[in-house]
């Protein structure tokens, strides 16, 4: 079964992707305090995919992701930025996120991007 990790401060962002990811037979587990992700991590199993809000109090998503690539279980996992900040799109390319999805999320196209996404490929879209 594929895992994934979605850390975001909005609740509505947080159940959103959630059921889109239920939709897709996903299991997931949804952090809404950046600051609780340290105490989550020994607690999941593998992790597939993990959908980062860039802009979260107390810890951005930048910050985040560079914390968890250090660990080795997330090496090799794509880190999705997924916000609402789409000028946010080059920074985010640039600091090593394997791929971008723009907020409102399309539950039209949701599916075909994140099986992309699982195969390896880099997908990066900001909503018109």
């Amino acid at each position: 079964m594929t895992y994934a990790l979605i850390v975001d401060d909005d609740i509505n962002n947080l159940n959103v992707l959630g059921e889109l990811l239920s939709l897709e037979g996903v299991a997931q587990t949804r952090i809404a305090d950046p600051l609780k992700v340290d105490s989550a991590l020994d607690e999941l199993p593998k992790v597939d995919v993990v959908f980062l809000d860039l802009e979260m109090p107390g810890l951005d998503g930048y910050t985040l992701l560079n914390q968890l690539r250090g660990d080795k279980r997330y090496q090799d996992v794509p880190f999705v930025a997924c916000t609402v900040h789409l000028n946010e799109i080059k920074n985010a390319k640039s600091n090593g996120f394997h791929s971008f999805i723009g907020k409102p999320l399309d539950a039209d196209l949701f599916p075909a991007q994140l099986g992309r996404i699982l195969k390896g490929d880099r997908v990066w879209i900001a909503p018109r």
